[in-house]
């Protein structure tokens, strides 16, 4: 089985870039969904509304990103904290 760096996945990312803008924003937008549903589901509180404000904010700070055509390198990094803390986020609130 292949691991592959991070060097080699931006890499990857930069050189089909226009292959991955729909892909990464259906992908982005499916679990940013999931981890808004779930920290909904525990209820309403600020520390719900916080969590769910930052879930928005990195969800459509990428896809901003991507429609203002900014660099490849500052959208492969959004992407990638967008996914690990919405990932994060679900599993803290389902745990």
């Amino acid at each position: 089985m292949r691991h592959l760096s991070i060097k080699e996945m931006q890499h990857e990312f930069s050189k089909d870039y226009y292959m991955y803008i729909p892909l990464t924003i259906i992908l982005n937008s499916c679990v940013g969904s999931i981890a808004a549903m779930a920290i909904l589901a525990q209820g309403t509180s600020l520390l719900s509304g916080i969590e769910l404000t930052i879930v928005v904010s990195l969800c459509m700070g990428y896809n901003a990103a991507l429609l203002a055509g900014s660099n490849k390198n500052f959208a492969f990094w959004l992407l990638t904290v967008s996914m690990v803390v919405n990932i994060l986020l679900i599993l803290i609130t389902l745990l």
